[in-house]
């Protein structure tokens, strides 16, 4: 994997164990701060329609 430039949410605040997010272009990458070598690899079609769900609360029940 080349390099990306990582960003986390500004919800994270002082927190530095957080999810993180890249893209190159073709493809977005996820991982956890605290294990960067371990990334998931998706789509931006992919993550846009996971997203769409999340927002309209279809993942709600993972984090009551």
């Amino acid at each position: 994997m080349e390099q990306l430039n990582w960003q986390k949410s500004t919800f994270s605040g002082e927190n530095t164990d957080c999810v993180e997010i890249a893209s190159d272009g073709e493809y977005v990458y996820i991982r956890e701060s605290d294990d960067p070598a371990i990334a998931i690899t998706t789509t931006k079609a992919k993550l846009s329609a996971w997203l769409q769900g999340a927002k309209a609360g279809e993942f709600d029940h993972f984090t009551v």
